[in-house]
């Protein structure tokens, strides 16, 4: 066998290790997707059974923020305690709750069940998604993308934590307590309350899935580091905006919210750095 048959075999077999398996039918690909989602369905409905059986739990972790007594409300008092400013923390008067419907209670039951069983889920819907992309993905890609799952879950609860401790209990004080007059007593309806901080908790997890969105988006070429940090003074802007929206007008509840925020953009930029330098190394190879 000649030196350059003996090349051509080597380079063949090192482009089967990298390349994908044998591309699938459409409808191949339609029926793999279709059981990895009911697999994922299938999880979030026994998690939300659970929840259900245990909503007394459930609901205590819920109306915890609307209380004085909740642990974030003793933080901002041990803070400005420190400062020696006096405050009385968040959600001195808690919210009066009412329900309108006979099927109030229990339809707000059955949905908050559900909204809990895909937050405890999550994890492993993430990983049924992956599991059905991960096969089309070169080798190489495969390798950098180790842990995506674990990273996701994590990244998620972190904004879960995030919006359940800090904006939850400081948007409940700040809108519950509004008035455009004395003459109007807000009496707050049990489904607007459960959708405002299941919302805001949720929106938080996905918040936190930012520099997994960064990592994708500069990987195809859409973002790049230095666009990111072209418009950082803008994006600082908008997250102080938000920050001062869902807290009470105070400099110290307004840091609190704003660090991590901008903290996640900052991890955004350092993400996109890399991608772009791993980028731009490859090209030199070639």
């Amino acid at each position: 066998m000649s030196e350059e048959s003996i090349i051509a075999e080597q380079s063949s077999k090192k482009k089967k290790k990298k390349e994908p398996k044998a591309e699938m039918s459409f409808l191949d690909h339609l029926e793999t997707l279709r059981w990895h989602i009911i697999k994922a369905i299938s999880s979030v409905i026994i998690c939300a059974i659970i929840a259900y059986i245990y909503s007394t739990t459930v609901w205590d972790i819920i109306f915890a923020p609307n209380n004085s007594d909740f642990w974030t409300s003793r933080m901002i008092i041990k803070l400005n305690n420190y400062f020696g400013i006096q405050s009385n923390g968040l959600n001195a008067k808690p919210l009066s709750l009412i329900n309108f419907d006979m099927s109030g209670q229990f339809m707000v039951d059955v949905w908050t069940a559900i909204i809990v069983g895909f937050i405890v889920a999550f994890p492993y819907v993430v990983y049924q998604f992956w599991s059905f992309i991960k096969p089309a993905l070169y080798e190489n890609e495969r390798k950098h993308a180790t842990g995506a799952v674990v990273i996701m879950s994590v990244l998620f609860l972190v904004g879960i934590l995030f919006g359940y401790y800090l904006i939850v209990p400081f948007s409940i004080d700040w809108l519950g307590s509004y008035s455009i007059s004395p003459l109007v007593a807000n009496q707050i309806n049990i489904l607007s309350y459960i959708s405002s901080v299941t919302s805001i908790i949720i929106s938080g997890g996905v918040a936190f899935e930012l520099p997994v969105v960064i990592y994708f988006l500069s990987k195809v070429g859409l973002l790049t580091p230095k666009f990111l940090r072209k418009y950082r003074r803008h994006a600082y802007v908008l997250l102080l905006i938000i920050a001062a929206i869902i807290t009470p007008p105070d400099v110290l509840s307004q840091m609190i919210v704003s660090i991590p925020l901008i903290l996640l953009y900052e991890v955004s930029i350092f993400i996109s750095a890399r991608v772009d330098k791993a980028h731009q190394k490859k090209l030199n190879e070639i």
